[in-house]
């Protein structure tokens, strides 16, 4: 597939679970999908950082239109954390700074630690991260050995489970909030523990309602779309709606469906009385999303044009 110009990119639709792996930036592996699918549009749900693997939902063409719904979701992740060694970047990719002894501590001390840090927390962000100061990346001023101020965010762990550990590692799988540093956790605890800490591997597990199951590899990719073509590669495309499990759903008529379509709220039977719903017509095609106003009408929000 390689040699197609911009004027045979193809219009398609729907998301593609990819199975991202280890050593690229998320923005490459989405290039490559990119290119995969000859897509005129594409777009990822969530930067992982290079050292992880996992679930990097794709969305494709006219799915980009939901995609900051992903990006709002909870997230799931399997982390090995080194303890006894801290890095300059929090990962396994950074340059070693110190190296501790570190501390006898039992599985429920360690799980004492673990519980400080679960509910509403406060982190730093990373200097290297994609997090823009002053519109620029902060990673850009990390690769000059420039450090900025950071403003803490607030964001939301679920839930910790401890798969296994020994002497200087444990592995830990992390239900958080959207804008959770992986690798800030391991840091703080680290900190708290005296001994410092980074990520040795890091994989997502699941995004909002998409988990492992029908992930995709991008060498899985590459031999489908040789011995099948696109045909077989859109075989793997999830309805961009599957991304919006969780909402409910109402179905209008033609008629009705013309005026939302004009950017007018309309009148919906037995719809829900608050909140986000997704749209659907004639033979539920998806038409997109809209939201429930005080009146009860049904306002689109994001519709999908197909």
């Amino acid at each position: 597939m390689s040699g197609r110009s911009d004027r045979q990119r193809r219009d398609v639709h729907g998301i593609v679970l990819l199975d991202k792996p280890p050593g690229i930036t998320s923005n490459a592996a989405l290039q490559r999908v990119k290119h995969l699918y000859v897509a005129h549009k594409a777009g990822h749900t969530g930067s992982l950082d290079p050292l992880a693997s996992g679930l990097l939902p794709i969305c494709l063409g006219e799915a980009t239109k939901i995609s900051a719904y992903l990006l709002e979701a909870d997230k799931y992740y399997r982390v090995l954390i080194r303890l006894g060694v801290s890095t300059t970047t929090g990962d396994a990719d950074g340059e070693v700074i110190a190296e501790r002894e570190v501390p006898e501590i039992s599985d429920e001390q360690f799980l004492a630690v673990l519980e400080r840090f679960s509910g509403d927390i406060s982190q730093i962000p990373p200097m290297h991260s994609a997090v823009k100061q002053a519109g620029k990346p902060l990673y850009l001023l990390a690769r000059r050995g420039i450090e900025v101020e950071r403003r803490p965010r607030r964001v939301k762990i679920f839930r910790f489970e401890m798969i296994g550990r020994d002497s200087s590692s444990v592995s830990i799988d992390v239900h958080c909030s959207k804008g959770t540093y992986i690798r800030t956790l391991a840091e703080d605890i680290g900190h708290v523990l005296g001994c410092g800490a980074h990520v040795a591997a890091l994989r997502r597990l699941k995004v909002g309602p998409f988990n492992g199951a029908g992930m995709i590899s991008l060498d899985e990719m590459v031999a489908i779309g040789e011995k099948q073509g696109l045909v077989g590669l859109d075989a793997e495309l999830r309805p961009m709606e599957t991304a919006l499990e969780q909402w409910p759903g109402v179905q209008l008529s033609d008629e009705v469906a013309c005026f939302l379509k004009q950017g007018q709220a309309v009148l919906v039977p037995h719809a829900p009385t608050q909140g986000w719903v997704k749209i659907f017509g004639r033979q539920s095609r998806f038409l997109g999303v809209g939201h429930i106003l005080e009146d009860g009408r049904v306002a689109p929000k994001r519709l999908v044009n197909m």
